[in-house]
This record gives C-alpha cells, structure tokens and sequence, in this order.
C-alpha cells in the first residue's frame, strides 16, 4: 500500500475535525460529515476518536454546567421528571411485548428498549454490561440509536419550529425523546440557548434512571435462568453472575456543582458565556467523532426487525411526550 494511501485518510479526517472547530459546521453537518468520511474512507481513527468522543462528550457537558443557572436545572429537572417515570415504563412495556411479536433476539430488545428508554449508548452500555450481553447485541442495538439519533439532529428543530413550541417546551421535549445526550444538545443548540439549557437538564435528570434500571437488570439476570443475552439452549451456573463494572454516568455530579458555582461564586457568570461557546464547539467535534465510527458492517448488522423495534418505541415515546407537553 502506498504512503499516499495511508497519509491521505488521515489528513481528511484530521481536516474535518479541525473544521469542527470552526463556526462553519453546525452540529448536525459535523455528524454528516464524519458519517460520510467513514463509509467512504477507511477511518483511521477509529479505536482512539470512540474513547475522545466519549471523554470529550461528558467534558463538554460539564462546561455547559458552568453556563446554567442552579435553580433552572433543578426546575427543568423536575419538569423532566414528570415524564420520565411515565415514559420509562410505556417504552420498556412496550419493548418487550414488539420483540415478543417479532421474535428478536432477547439481548437485543431489551437493550434497544433500554437504550430509548433513558439516553441512548450509555443506557446500552450500562445494562448490556448488566445482563452480559453479547458483541452482536451490543452492535445491533448502539446501530439502530445511532440511526434514530441522527433523524432527531435533522427532524426535531424544523418540527419545533411548525409546531410553534417554545424554547421552553422543546427543550423538554428533546430531553425526553431523543436518546443520546450529544444529539440532544445538537438538536437544541439549534433551538436557542434557553431550549439548550431546559434539554440538558432534562436529559441528564433522564439519565440518573439508569441507576436503578441498570441494579434491576442486573438482579433479574440472577434470577432468570436463561441469558437474556442468548438464544441458544443451556445453561452454566457458575459463569451467571452479575458483572462487577457497570457504566454509570458519573458527570452529572460534575455537571452539577459547575451549576452551582455558576449560581453562587463570584465571576463564574460572567465567564458563562465563553464556556458555553467552548461547549458547544466540543460537542461539535463529539458528533464528529461519533459520526465518523460509523462502519458499513454496523449498518449490514442492523436489520429490519431491531429497526421496526427501535422506530416504533421513538415514535411512541416522542408523540406521548408532545402531546403531554402541547396540552
């Protein structure tokens, strides 16, 4: 293989990402972007742009922390949590009884479910780690939210917008029916900072549901004797156990106490608004990143029956969650 070939992926990517950190691509172009160069490049940072992504994504969230006022976040959080329990147990309800009909692989309903259920990947992470599921699940269903995900960057905005929805109302209502939090914060950006602050806070009070889903799900696989994970016949007793390292969402506490220096310590508000920039550029660079680990076997792996799974639970979760908000 020649240099050139080698070099030249490298310096598009490298190129794409310095772009990113421009004001010349918005959030869902960047996703475009790195979507694009991956199904048509051979992404050379694959392994190492995943983990950026994931650091970079919980950092940035941290830094919008400093640009929201403390009681705004624990207003939007309550205003959150109204849905959250309601919508929680809808989509998990619903979940198990679509991958019944379709017969879909147990592991990868549930985690599909999961995953719409609270916030996307790291719903996924959490009780995949819980229920030990397998590579293919894991794949399948991380395939269909990326999909989704990137439908709400593009779809949500333009409808708010019909809808006549304030920033108020959108924020809530991307908080709640979009899965992963980078989309969330793509999609309200758009939106005004007012829809960016009410839909980080309501995403992130969202995620704490992850807790106890992740301990629930973990206790069940204890107690059922099939893997959730498995559809094969057989069982060891002495490999069933429940897995010591379980993602949890640790920046939320972070995220939280940079509110409050935001609210109580002095000179942190007049620097709010360069953090945010620095935010939202970060976060343009994570839908970058993400965008570009997108591979043609993640896509062959998706198929119609988790697709039907995954479109179904959204567009149930995001119709009952704007109507309750629109009444």
């Amino acid at each position: 293989m020649s240099r050139a070939k080698i070099y030249l992926p490298t310096a598009i990517f490298i190129t794409g990402a310095a772009l990113c950190c421009t004001s010349w691509l918005t959030p869902h172009l960047a996703l475009a972007l790195g979507a694009g160069l991956a199904l048509t490049l051979s992404n050379p940072f694959a392994k190492s742009g995943h983990a950026l992504a994931k650091w970079l994504l919980q950092g940035c969230v941290v830094l919008l922390g400093f640009g929201m006022d403390l009681p705004t976040v624990l207003r939007a959080g309550e205003h959150g949590a109204i849905f959250a329990a309601g919508t929680i147990a809808l989509t998990l309800a619903l979940g198990f009884a679509i991958g019944r009909l379709l017969k879909l692989r147990r592991g990868t309903s549930v985690l599909i479910s999961a995953g719409t259920a609270i916030c996307g990947g790291s719903a996924i992470a959490a009780v995949g780690s819980a229920i030990d599921a397998d590579e293919g699940d894991m794949t399948v269903a991380m395939g269909v939210i990326f999909l989704l995900n990137g439908v709400a960057l593009y779809l949500f905005p333009p409808l708010g917008h019909a809808l006549g929805m304030t920033p108020d109302q959108f924020g809530t209502w991307a908080g709640v029916a979009i899965h992963d939090v980078s989309s969330v914060v793509g999609a309200a950006s758009r939106y005004g900072l007012d829809a960016l602050q009410t839909a980080t806070a309501v995403k992130l009070s969202r995620a704490l549901w992850i807790v106890p889903l992740t301990l629930a799900a973990a206790f069940a696989i204890t107690r059922r004797r099939p893997r959730l994970a498995s559809a094969t016949v057989g069982f060891d007793a002495k490999a069933q156990k429940t897995p010591k390292h379980v993602q949890i969402p640790w920046f939320i506490g972070p995220f939280l106490l940079a509110s409050v220096c935001r609210s109580f310590v002095p000179g942190v508000a007049q620097a709010a608004p360069e953090m945010t920039h620095l935010a939202t550029a970060g976060l343009t660079l994570t839908l970058f990143l993400i965008g570009s680990n997108l591979s043609l076997a993640t896509l062959r792996a998706v198929g119609w029956k988790a697709l039907l799974q995954g479109v179904t639970l959204w567009v149930t979760i995001s119709v009952v969650s704007l109507l309750v908000i629109l009444r």
